[in-house]
Order: structure tokens, then sequence, then C-alpha cells
């Protein structure tokens, strides 16, 4: 039986060395520049603005909209406010704060994070406490989150009940699940939880085509190559169905002193050469479009 904690701060109901495929390469595949989808219809449009413009986010997550684009990432996902989405690694909710009230009250939320009741001093605890913390104080907004604890080492690990999620989404932890070998369990978990034809959305940082795939250096620089992702996921048993430029930035060199984390909004650098970094701004990142066949 798998390991799955459920916490419950409001009625919060729904719900990596990794395995290699065989030839996986370590070249991305030729990137096709592809638009976003047609508009979403005028209300669902008009909700998923005024939600990304809303008071339950914070100012400095609304400051990484012109990185992030979570509009455009999240029409180009194929969001509806009806579905039921799983949000995997969601951190302190940076994307939990558009999700949960744009798909409440007809759709569904749940999200997975770390133990709250975990070491201390983990970082993951940390996102945790604050993530259940800021559920807790706001529950009109977020009175539809299911939050679970996925023991991703556990291969027998549930998102929940098999075929009943529409889509599933990550952002930006790819590589910690590669560095920690758990990326075969955590896509078996997510095309059990997915319907036929369900969606899984990935945006990634991503590394320049001919960079290893070694987990260690993956682990230690925080890049993965957009091809080599392809390759593994389409591997689980996905299709990929498009590719978005909406995050891409020219500007990323990556090859930096601290991999990823010396740009913005870590700066793990520091004062030092911050205004370099800061002019860069965040990662290059890959948008990735698979569905469940």
């Amino acid at each position: 039986m798998q390991k799955l904690k459920y916490i419950t701060a409001l009625s919060i109901g729904m719900c990596s060395c990794a395995q290699h495929p065989p030839d996986a390469p370590g070249v991305n595949a030729p990137l096709a520049q592809q638009r976003p989808p047609a508009a979403a219809p005028e209300a669902a449009e008009s909700k998923l603005a005024k939600v990304i413009a809303g008071a339950q986010r914070t100012d400095d997550e609304r400051a990484r909209d012109k990185y992030r684009h979570p509009r455009e990432t999240l029409e180009f996902f194929g969001i509806a406010e009806s579905m039921k989405v799983v949000e995997l690694s969601a951190g302190k909710g940076w994307y939990t704060a558009i999700l949960a009230p744009f798909l409440n009250p007809n759709g569904a939320l749940a999200v997975t994070g770390a133990d709250p009741n975990g070491p201390a001093d983990s970082e993951g605890t940390k996102n945790a406490k604050d993530l259940a913390a800021r559920l807790s104080t706001d529950p009109v907004d977020f009175s539809k989150v299911t939050v679970l604890v996925a023991d991703w080492k556990n291969p027998g690990t549930s998102l929940g009940p098999d075929g009943s999620a529409d889509m599933v989404l990550t952002f930006r932890n790819l590589h910690g699940w590669i560095s920690s070998g758990v990326t075969d369990n955590v896509f078996a978990a997510t095309f059990r939880v997915l319907k036929h034809g369900g969606v899984f959305g990935i945006e990634e940082h991503r590394a320049k085509p001919d960079a290893s795939t070694d987990p260690k250096q993956i682990g230690e620089n925080g890049y993965v190559p957009e091809g080599y992702v392809v390759k593994i996921v389409e591997y689980a048993g996905f299709k990929l169905a498009g590719r978005s430029e909406i995050n891409a930035n020219p500007k990323d060199t990556k090859d930096y002193p601290k991999g990823v984390w010396t740009l913005p909004p870590t700066l793990r650098l520091g004062d030092t050469d911050k205004d370099k970094y800061l002019a860069i701004g965040e990662s290059d990142r890959m948008t990735l479009k698979f569905v469940k066949p």
C-alpha cells in the first residue's frame, strides 16, 4: 500500500539517480514555435485574468508574472474552470494561488508537497508549513484544495483514484526528481490518475541541447535538455501534444557558478553581480504539453 498523508487545514477533497530509458539522448529535439491555442471562452478568460490580478496573490508573486506568464501558460495547457487538476510539488503555492480560485467552485485542485512534520531544517518542510498556513488563512479562495504528501520513493504512490484527473501540472520540479531518482514513480502516478486524453503539463529550466543528462549534474545546475525530457516522458506512456516558447529567455546563458539558482528569484550569489543577473531575468524554460492516450 502506498504511503500517502492528507492535510485538511480547511475542507481541503480530490484529490532522482533516475532510471533512464534505453538510448535516451542528451540532445534537444528541434523546437517548433507554437502559438498558444485560440482564446478561451470569454467568461473563463475573464475569470483567469481576474484571478491572476487577485488579492490572494502577493506583490512578490505578481512581480514574477513577466517571467512566468501564468495566463498564457495555463491557456496553452488548456485549463478550464470545471477541471479536476493536480499540481505536483507546489512549493509555497505560487501557482496554487492562481489555480485554486480559478477552479473554485466548479472544479477541484489537489496539490502535493513535502511533509510539514518533516525535518525542521528542510526547505521542503518549511515550504509545506508555509503552504498549509496560507491555505488555512484564506478559506474563500482555497476552500476546495486537497493537500497530499506523496512518498515519491514508493512506486505505488497515488495521486487519487485512477482516471480521476483532467490535468496534472508541474512547474520547475523535474530536475529535482531526476537527481533524486524518482521520475519513474512520479510519471507512473501521474499516468494512473489522469483520464484518457488528460493533460500532463510541464514547465522546466531548459539546458543547452548538448548538455549532460547525468542526474548528479542536473541536480547541481537545475537545467535539463528539452529533448531528454520529451524522451523520458514519452517513454512513460505519454504523447507530446505541443511545445510553446511562452517561457523562453534567450538572455539565459546557462553557465553560472550556482546553476539556475544564480538567477532571480533565488540570486544565490547575493550581491555579487546582482545587477547582471537581474538584467538576465529568470531562466530559459521549456513549456511542454503531453497527453495520456
